[in-house]
């Protein structure tokens, strides 16, 4: 019964804070948005539960990107090219990432995170209700820029943040690759990849995405003001989350408990860092 209250109560939170910080833009458009993607994610829970599968978790969360931004700027309907940059930016980004992510769980028959809780209709509905907060903290800056009076406004900051995004999305891109043929390999079955961009981090992927967002933020922030600076959040929650709660946490205790006792692990713990990149010996 705790369990059950502690997944709603959850849930309810993870609603709740990126309501509030939409109300604070004092946009309604940004406002109904975010209550839109938490429409989508809990009307998507409704067959995954009964069917019992975690299949089009990711792919939902990746359509909801794409259709959310789309809706921004038609109802918004720029003309401003910077404005279809941006959204040209996260639509990619999320085409990519979703695609990725599809074929992955398509191979591999199931996403293992998932075994127990789908079993578990709180739990279930709590992780749905996530990604809902996910794309909602993620978007908030980009969707509030769009949505203000300007829209997204080119300038020198709007071409370093553009800069920024190209140098995430390229890290990212490559590091998945990298990690993807590593593991086609017969000879590096069961073995911990330490080569490429994995020599510099040990989670350069997550690296990538957190600067991705960075570049976002940075192309969002001229078109914001007063409260509205808030929205700025969104890298740092897509590194709290990455780091703290979905991502590198999760791998690394995976990590620890399967190559944990090898020696070569450990020089690898030790000598590369978590995140961010090594740029010198």
């Amino acid at each position: 019964m705790k369990n059950h209250l502690f997944n709603l109560l959850s849930s309810v939170i993870a609603f709740y804070i990126p309501f509030q910080l939409a109300l604070l833009t004092d946009l309604i458009l940004v406002k109904n948005l975010v209550i839109l993607i938490f429409c989508v994610q809990w009307i998507s829970f409704i067959p995954a539960y009964y069917f019992q599968t975690e299949k089009f978790y990711d792919l939902t969360g990746s359509i909801t990107y794409i259709s959310i931004i789309l809706s921004t700027i038609y109802i918004t309907g720029t003309d401003k090219i910077a404005d279809y940059i941006i959204v040209g930016c996260v639509t990619v980004w999320a085409i990519r990432l979703g695609s990725f992510l599809f074929m992955r769980i398509h191979k591999a028959g199931e996403d293992r995170r998932f075994r127990t809780i789908k079993t578990n209709f709180t739990r279930f509905l709590m992780t749905w209700t996530l990604q809902g907060m996910w794309v909602s903290m993620c978007l908030l800056c980009v969707l509030t820029a769009l949505s203000s009076y300007n829209g997204i406004i080119i300038n020198n900051v709007f071409y370093i943040g553009l800069l920024i995004f190209i140098l995430g999305f390229a890290i990212e891109i490559i590091a998945d690759r990298q990690k993807t043929n590593f593991r086609k390999k017969s000879e590096n079955k069961d073995k911990f990849i330490s080569t490429g961009l994995w020599a510099l981090s040990r989670h350069p992927n997550y690296f990538g995405e957190i600067l991705l967002w960075s570049g976002i933020a940075v192309m969002s922030i001229s078109s914001l003001e007063g409260l509205q600076y808030i929205t700025l959040i969104s890298p740092l929650f897509v590194y709290i989350l990455l780091v703290y709660i979905s991502g590198v946490r999760i791998l690394e205790d995976q990590g620890l408990k399967k190559w944990g006792h090898l020696e070569s692990y450990k020089e690898y713990i030790k000598n590369t860092p978590r995140l961010f990149f090594k740029l010198f010996n």
